[in-house]
């Protein structure tokens, strides 16, 4: 077969008639609602018959649009091939065969583009458009059948087949011609754009085949739907087909009328909200007010979208916010609102400070802040290694364990220079409420968030340095238990998701470097302790302390007491002499206050105009300090027998202890003073019963042990003692009391010991070898398993020691007692 002619084209362009049911044509061409006039055939059907039909017919495409019979269809033509079926309809019989087009983007279509079954039409008008294009209104007559096409050259021509529907009704079409009808009714009812005429046309049709044509005609359907209904020969399958689209119509209707009415009645509500918020405007600007809620509302929206917070805390946020906005600005609850929002709204969730990670640059500024404490500065430049090459990895939590005074806090400060965050220290000292960490519920007067989320918040870091200071004197009381609130905030498996009871919603603290300092790790809870790295800070020695007081304590004391450089100048034996025989510390506290005044003194006689030399030498600390407040504690300490002096570890640092043994007449008892703990005591009992038992081994007559009561005191006693290691000293003490043999005041000794003799390893090697050097002792024993600790000993006291080192109390005894 040949192609097909062009076919119709509507163009939105062009002027188009529409129409929405079945209309009349007047004498000038104009549309009404009358119906279109009848004929009837010699069968009783309406219009022409099966024989008046010709049997070939020119054919015309159509996209887009389907004729039904007995119905009036608008077309606009505008290309030539078109224009071409229309002149040879008109001047012959003015029937035409249209046709609807399967793909609409087909220019020239075949046979196979088109659908085989299409209506027969009476060309009713014909207008011509300025344009060039042609309007023309065609009447539907009849379905047709394409048989064959008999002309495709310059138009189409095809031979058709007509069917009319059957005049014999039954009762099934009867019942199904009125419910389509009454449906039909119902879509005029409910359309406000139909108009009301449209019932006397829907009356009016009289076939049941017609009318299910005419409301197929006017339902708004896809072209597949409506072919679908044109191929339907069946009558009361047509009206099935019809009435089931013209239902779910109605549904539709009926959903967008309840629709348009929840609208209108929003839309009205919000036009009387509008109306008197205008109102009220107009009413406060005659009083001379200002709006202050519009702008309260307006400038917390601008801080949200500014924050740019997360999605859940945004959503929590806006929820605040649209709740805010109906809440009278008289009501308490307007204030916390607003609280909230302005919390929300001021936290920095997507504000970092730039990272740092020049490794060189750091350890320059570590070996410049602090002198000495290698292990950690080394810990702090590996971790800046890591971060640097995997710069997701979480911020580690370290915990810095030592005597006060050793610069735990000041470390954590040069840290944070070193990493270039801002720093945060928060002092933990003495808190016993649970709120403190985690904030209180907005349902409280007063509540706001705990202070981990308040020092975030004052810096406008998300990724700062926080210091938690005192981690160990955490208190705990009716009011919760703050340790165990920062057990999420000092892990790093959950603190990205840390939930302040204020905010209600996850704050991330994975950027945050958490440091902790502590005294003592003793009081510190295990579920807490287990989340943190532990870097112990032990004391300093003479030469560190010098060192320290030279770079840094003196320079800042002379700038904040007002002198120059060239006003004071400190000898280095004179700053010896403040470190051994003025102060008594592991760390520079006590140094930094000693030398503060002798820059009061020097300032003061500056002020009187006194003549004195700008060097400060030891003879001039005794007018400066005053007399020395402290002698080498082994100094005025001779050998008695049994007193021993032990190593202790103290929150404080190491110290030594003197341990006096006594005995009097009695039964073989032994009494403890000194405010000794429980494992100090039984430390004690264990070494009461070795001597006991083994008395004979160590020189002893079993009878004269028995026959004698004996005391064991510890001076300072107003000082709570405690701890294992002091078996050793308690046992050289029991047994140099009772073989009458001395040891010497400068020989120290620590360890544990069991009931078989032996020495077990003890910890705080470091710290009481360090007190033990302070107090002037030039032996200390120690277990032969902490030989592994000697590394850590600074050389300089390593050489001015000697160190023994006992597997068994025979060794201990061998090593201290005299002969």
């Amino acid at each position: 077969m040949s192609k097909l002619d062009d076919e119709l084209d509507i163009d939105a362009d062009s002027e188009t008639l529409e129409v929405e049911s079945p209309l009349g044509i007047e004498g000038d061409g104009s549309i009404s609602l009358t119906p279109s006039p009848k004929k009837k055939n010699k069968q009783g059907k309406s219009g022409e018959s099966a024989t008046s039909l010709p049997p070939v017919m020119a054919l015309l495409p159509v996209r887009d649009v389907v004729a039904f019979p007995n119905t009036l269809t608008p077309l606009n033509i505008s290309r030539e091939k078109s224009k071409r079926v229309l002149d040879l309809a008109l001047a012959e019989s003015r029937i035409i065969a249209l046709v609807a087009q399967r793909q609409p983007d087909t220019e020239d279509p075949t046979l196979d583009d088109l659908y085989r079954i299409g209506t027969a039409c009476r060309l009713l008008k014909l207008y011509k458009l300025e344009d060039g294009t042609q309007s023309v209104i065609v009447h539907g007559i009849a379905r047709i059948g394409i048989e064959e096409l008999t002309r495709e050259k310059d138009h189409l021509e095809a031979r058709v087949h007509a069917h009319f529907d059957p005049v014999k009704q039954d009762k099934v079409i009867e019942a199904l011609t009125h419910s389509v009808r009454h449906a039909a009714h119902q879509v005029i009812e409910m359309s406000d754009e139909v108009p009301e005429d449209a019932r006397i046309v829907l009356d009016s049709v009289g076939t049941p085949g017609g009318l299910a044509d005419f409301v197929a005609a006017n339902l708004s359907l896809s072209l597949v739907h409506k072919q679908e209904l044109l191929e339907t020969l069946d009558v009361a399958e047509r009206l099935r087909k019809v009435h089931a689209t013209i239902v779910g119509q109605v549904e539709v209707l009926e959903l967008a009328k309840k629709l348009h009415t929840e609208v209108r009645s929003k839309i009205d509500q919000t036009q009387r909200d509008y109306y008197l918020r205008e109102q009220l405007k107009a009413i406060q600007s005659e009083l001379g007010h200002s709006d202050a809620r519009g702008d309260t509302l307006s400038k917390l929206e601008a801080k949200i979208v500014e924050a740019k917070l997360p999605e859940e805390a945004e959503t929590e946020t806006r929820r605040e916010l649209d709740r805010l906005a109906n809440i009278p600005q008289a009501s308490p609850e307007f204030s916390v609102a607003q609280d909230y929002i302005e919390w929300m709204a001021s936290l920095p969730w997507a504000v970092s400070t730039p990272r740092e990670d020049n490794i060189k640059k750091a350890e320059k500024i570590l070996n410049h802040d602090h002198y000495g404490l290698e292990h950690v500065k080394t810990r702090i430049l590996e971790y800046l290694a890591v971060r640097q090459l995997k710069p997701d990895s979480k911020g580690p939590i370290l915990c810095f364990a030592g005597p006060p005074g050793v610069g735990k806090t000041s470390l954590g400060k040069s840290i944070a220079r070193a990493l270039g965050r801002k720093f945060i220290r928060m002092s933990l000292g003495g808190v016993h409420d649970e709120a403190d960490i985690r904030g209180h519920r907005r349902t409280y007067i007063g509540s706001m968030p705990g202070r981990v989320i308040q020092e975030i918040r004052k810096v406008g870091s998300n990724n700062p340095l926080f210091m938690l200071d005192e981690v160990d004197k955490i208190g705990q009381d009716f009011r919760g238990d703050p340790a165990s609130a920062l057990l999420e905030v000092l892990d790093p498996a959950q603190n990205d998701t840390f939930l302040d009871r204020y905010l209600d919603v996850p704050f991330d603290l994975s950027g945050v470097f958490f440091i902790a300092t502590a005294n003592y790790l003793d009081p510190i809870p295990y579920a807490l302790l287990d989340r943190m790295e532990i870097i112990e800070l032990s004391g300093y020695t003479l030469r560190e302390k010098l060192n320290i007081a030279k770079r840094h304590l003196i320079p800042r004391q002379i700038e904040e007491h007002g002198l120059l450089p060239k006003q004071l100048k400190f000898d280095d034996k004179a700053i010896e002499r403040i470190i051994a025989s003025y102060t008594r510390e592991a760390g520079v506290r006590n140094l930094d206050r000693q030398i503060a005044a002798v820059c009061r003194a020097r300032a003061a006689a500056i002020v009187r105009k006194q003549r004195r030399s700008s060097r400060v030498t030891v003879r001039s600390l005794t007018r400066d300090l005053g007399p020395i407040e402290y002698e080498p504690q082994t100094a005025d300490q001779t050998a008695v027998p049994g007193v021993v002096t032990g190593l202790a570890y103290t929150p404080s640092g190491g110290e030594i202890l003197f341990i006096e043994a006594t005995k009097m007449p009695g039964g073989g008892n032994l009494n403890l003073t000194g405010q000794l703990g429980g494992v100090m005591r039984e430390s004690t009992q264990a070494a009461f019963s070795i001597v006991r038992s083994q008395a004979e081994r160590f020189g002893i007559d079993p009878e004269i042990v028995l026959a004698h009561d004996y005391h064991i005191h510890v001076p300072a006693g107003a000082i709570p003692k405690d701890g294992p290691s002091a078996g050793v000293a308690m046992l050289t003490a029991l047994v140099s009391l009772l073989t009458d043999r001395t040891v010497d005041p400068a020989t120290g000794m620590t360890g544990e010991i069991t009931l078989r003799g032996r020495v077990l390893a003890i910890g705080g090697v470091k710290e009481k070898v360090l007190a033990a050097h302070r107090a002037g002792l030039r032996m200390i024993i120690l277990p032969e398993k902490n030989r592994r600790d000697l590394p850590d000993i600074p050389d300089e006291v390593r050489k001015d020691i000697d160190f023994v080192f006992a597997r068994t109390i025979d060794q201990v005894l061998k090593a201290a007692l005299s002969d």
